[in-house]
């Protein structure tokens, strides 16, 4: 395969992780645009179906109230587990759309990081100006870390797949 076939690849590959990080990056501001009870409706009914499904699935035969009580007991994990999410998804696809500048894996990795860390910020302080919400720098740490260990691990199996290949 030629260089210029190769670059060309890179630019196509690393154009459509730009577009998807902007999609994403709308997605995030429009969860964190619902007011605290749209927000806490959705997390509580997402928990709801998961314990509803693991509890079908695992026969438990645990009763709905009790379901309920253990989706609530869970919300708060459940929350911060989906905001680390959003925010490891966010910091690899800008990890990939940095890709079609020539710089090291590390520089690529921390400069991901750092603008997702940045928009972790912004959207906080967005937070600020919904009905409900507050922006905290709690949730700053916790997104951070969401992005820093989606960039880990999605650097680990690079590394892997490029000892193996």
């Amino acid at each position: 395969m030629d260089t210029n076939s190769k670059i060309k690849r890179v630019r196509i590959r690393s154009t459509i992780a730009g577009i998807l990080a902007l999609i994403w990056m709308c997605v995030i501001f429009a969860f964190s645009a619902q007011t605290k009870e749209e927000s806490g409706a959705v997390s509580e009914g997402f928990s709801y179906r998961l314990l509803n499904t693991t509890d079908r699935f695992l026969h438990l035969h645990i009763d709905e109230e009790e379901l309920r009580a253990i989706a609530k007991a869970i919300d708060y994990v459940v929350r911060k587990g989906a905001h680390m999410t959003e925010y490891a998804i966010l910091a690899i696809l800008l990890c990939l759309w940095l890709g079609r500048w020539q710089m090291s894996r590390l520089r690529t990795a921390c400069t991901a990081a750092f603008l997702a860390i940045l928009y972790a910020c912004s959207d906080e302080f967005h937070q600020l100006f919904v009905a409900g919400r507050a922006g905290r720098v709690s949730d700053v740490f916790v997104d951070s870390a969401g992005a820093l260990a989606g960039l880990a691990v999605f650097l680990l199996i690079g590394a892997i797949v490029r000892k193996v290949w």
